[in-house]
């Protein structure tokens, strides 16, 4: 009798570890666009939390951008940009340079184009390293282009950052009536950041949202839950 109550007693203590182990140890599921980010990161330079330009001059001087000279970015500049779309701003909480409803963050940034001393290609911003992923070998910003209406802008910029959205991630909280507004607003301000910080550097950007979501979608290679929002072209004003 013991025997048999000491077996039994050790199978329920079993269960209980494997059902531990799934419910505290079992990673999140990791689709195949994820597989490729964690092949391995490009440390952007620290950005710049002072400079020459007044955020009254910047607004001052704020223009929509689209004609570029042909030359492309570097590094620090590209650092500056992608921080001021969504650079964290306080690493204890995850604070980002841009609000968000319910500090959730369903944002995503890319970029695209030429940049010194970095292989062409698209990558992926993180912010919590503030570093780039590479997602994509091409420069695909003549399809980008075609897809946004034949907008020349985007073909000819160096560099094109592109916001995309994950309406899921705000709806968990809000509903899916509310998240795309919240989202919506929420690129609205990353843009208008890299609109600042683009003429802070004395560089050129316009915001770009007229394009075929689908196709955009394609060309960037992205999951279903995740939807392209805005396009800015990047460069050094003629």
């Amino acid at each position: 009798m013991f025997k048999k109550v000491f077996i039994l007693t050790i199978i329920l203590m079993g269960l209980i570890l494997v059902g531990d182990r799934v419910l505290f140890f079992r990673p999140e599921p990791v689709n195949l666009i994820e597989q490729n980010f964690l092949q391995g990161e490009i440390s952007l330079p620290q950005p710049r939390h002072q400079s020459q330009t007044s955020v009254e001059e910047a607004l001052l001087k704020r223009r929509s951008v689209r004609e570029y000279r042909d030359e492309p970015l570097n590094l620090q500049e590209i650092s500056q940009l992608l921080w001021a779309a969504q650079g964290i701003t306080d690493p204890k909480r995850g604070f980002r340079t841009a609000p968000s409803a319910g500090a959730l963050y369903p944002l995503r940034v890319y970029l695209m184009g030429e940049v010194e001393g970095l292989e062409i290609g698209m990558y992926r911003y993180n912010p919590d390293n503030h570093s780039l992923i590479k997602v994509g070998d091409k420069d695909l910003k003549r399809e980008l282009a075609k897809a946004a209406f034949g907008q020349i802008w985007i073909e000819k910029a160096p560099v094109n950052i592109i916001f995309t959205g994950n309406y899921e991630i705000t709806a968990r909280r809000y509903g899916r009536e509310k998240a795309p507004r919240y989202v919506y607003m929420e690129v609205g301000h990353a843009a208008q950041n890299v609109h600042l910080q683009a003429e802070s550097l004395n560089l050129g950007t316009v915001v770009v949202g007229g394009f075929e979501i689908e196709k955009v979608r394609e060309i960037l290679g992205l999951p279903a839950e995740e939807e392209p929002l805005y396009i800015m072209p990047v460069g050094r004003k003629k």
